[in-house]
């Protein structure tokens, strides 16, 4: 078990944090759909007429980057949803491999977190 752990009012500074990331995700998210929803629309309203192949390139290149997006930000939620249950069940900022606190500028950065840097760099190795 971990020597040292947050404090209770660290980690309800973390989970606002988080939280608040995920909002912002949530938003982001429903952006890039509408976006998509709308590149499909006009796709759709042009397939009777004939277009430029470099037209309907650029088209399928922008809902290509859209959907790309969309995968990166749900995944994004889900990891940010990672971070919470961490902060629940009582392993969030604990590194698994030393048993340290991960150090909160790490933990600011990349919420979901399960080493610390230096552990992280020698698992790279």
């Amino acid at each position: 078990m971990a020597k040292d752990k947050w404090s209770k009012k660290d980690l309800e500074a973390f989970k606002i944090d988080i939280l608040e990331k995920k909002n912002a995700a949530i938003k982001d998210l429903s952006k890039i759909k509408k976006r998509t929803d709308n590149l499909i629309d006009q796709s759709n309203s042009n397939s009777i007429y004939s277009s430029h192949m470099a037209d309907a390139g650029s088209d399928h290149q922008e809902m290509e980057n859209a959907y790309y997006m969309m995968q990166r930000e749900d995944s994004f939620i889900k990891y940010l949803d990672k971070a919470l249950n961490m902060i629940e069940d009582g392993t969030f900022g604990v590194c698994i491999q030393c048993d340290e606190l991960i150090p909160k500028a790490r933990l600011d950065e990349v919420p979901h977190s399960n080493k610390c840097v230096g552990c992280k760099e020698r698992n790279k190795l």
